[in-house]
């Protein structure tokens, strides 16, 4: 008879008993073998795997195996932020504000310290961040202000060279070549937004675009009389960033910030000046004080702003003849008036290029050298006509 109440008992085989120096001698081993186990695999668990690492776990024929990636936080921005941050300097403009010859700031910009000799050291800024100063300073990252001269400045590139002792000064910012600069490359704009609280700000954008051309009065008559080259950014530029530094990723200053496009419906559209044409500006106005460019002599009108009743009527051109810069007064003295240019002549050509208006023919006039002889056209009374103009500078005028 068979008992279902029941299982069979199952017992096991009696085992040797083992000895305690045996489990003594496993122990030792299982510690030594551990010991070699940690001191092969802590190189990657030290700090420096993980301090600022990840592992990164993949399948291989079937076994996991381990990739240590470090990441470092040193990134180029922070490093170029360190480096050029304390040669962008504030400038202050302080004007005199009564008859008693009291004085107070009128506004404040930025700069950038461009060289560093023995005594001196020299800032690059913006022609309208010191326009009208009485007197300058210059702010410096540690908060401490320099007195600062003005060696000279140019309203039509709107740059202006400042000297300061040089005993304060730690730092100088290199310029880099903005031929080379090219839409969608990284930038960083260093400056001070808003005046001195907000001092040393710095963003980060694109190049937007290389070669702008942005209409400029420089004489308030209400007509561009010239176009500035400039770099478009999107990289924040606002009121007080204005003289500071357009840098980039090797920290090299690619522009001196200019302006930026306020409209209402407008975001992100911030101009730069770019360093190859402050370069030559700079220099200049370290030597001469001022911007010695070429000089015609003349007073000029586009064509296209004349009512075109005095196209046929005064002007007498023919019907082809859309496009140039009307004079409209000629010193004796000067260049044109050298070469024969008069009063209501109609310059349609000039160094071998067509002329559209007054902003081209500037652009073609500053593009030569003091001294450089170039060919002219010009209808006048209907008839065209040539001469040749030896230039000469504003200062030469009479000799």
């Amino acid at each position: 008879m068979v008992d279902y109440d029941r299982e069979e008992e199952h017992t096991a085989p009696e085992q040797p008993k083992r000895s305690k120096k045996g489990y003594f001698l496993s122990s030792l081993i299982g510690v030594i073998v551990g010991a070699i186990l940690m001191a092969f695999i802590m190189p990657y668990l030290s700090n420096e795997g993980l301090d600022t690492g990840a592992l990164d776990q993949r399948q291989n024929n079937g076994r996991e195996s381990i990739r240590t990636v470090n990441v470092s936080v040193n990134n180029a921005v922070t490093k170029i932020v360190s480096n050029v941050s304390p040669a962008v300097v504030g400038v202050v403009n302080i004007q005199k504000t009564d008859i008693w010859g009291e004085s107070g700031e009128a506004g404040s910009g930025s700069g950038v310290i461009y060289k560093k000799n023995d005594n001196s050291a020299y800032v690059v800024t913006n022609h309208h961040v010191i326009e009208g100063a009485s007197q300058i300073e210059i702010s410096l990252k540690d908060g401490s202000r320099v007195s600062a001269k003005l060696v000279g400045s140019d309203q039509l590139m709107d740059l202006a060279v400042l000297r300061v002792k040089s005993d304060k000064i730690k730092a100088v910012a290199d310029f880099g070549n903005s031929d080379k600069v090219k839409s969608g490359e990284p930038v960083i704009a260093i400056g001070n937004p808003l005046g001195l609280e907000f001092a040393g700000s710095v963003t980060q954008g694109v190049i937007s675009g290389t070669e702008r051309a942005i209409p400029v009065d420089s004489n308030d008559d209400g007509q561009p009389d010239w176009n500035a080259e400039v770099l478009q950014t999107d990289a924040a530029i606002n009121p007080g960033n204005s003289g500071g530094a357009l840098l980039n990723l090797d920290g090299k200053v690619i522009g001196i910030n200019s302006m930026k496009i306020a409209e209402s419906a407008v975001e992100g559209i911030g101009l730069s000046i770019p360093s190859k044409l402050v370069i030559p500006v700079i220099e200049d106005l370290e030597k001469y004080g001022k911007v010695k460019r070429p000089f015609l002599g003349i007073e000029m009108k586009s064509l296209s702003d004349i009512a075109s009743y005095h196209w046929d009527e005064t002007l007498k051109l023919p019907k082809n003849v859309t496009n140039g810069a009307v004079v409209m007064g000629v010193d004796a003295f000067s260049p044109a008036g050298k070469a024969g240019l008069k009063e209501l002549d109609v310059i349609t050509e000039f160094d071998g290029h067509k002329v559209s208006d007054i902003v081209d023919l500037r652009k073609r006039l500053y593009q030569k050298k003091v001294g450089d002889r170039v060919k002219v056209k010009f209808y006048r009374g209907g008839k065209e006509k040539s001469a040749t103009i030896k230039l000469s500078s504003a200062d030469q005028l009479g000799s």
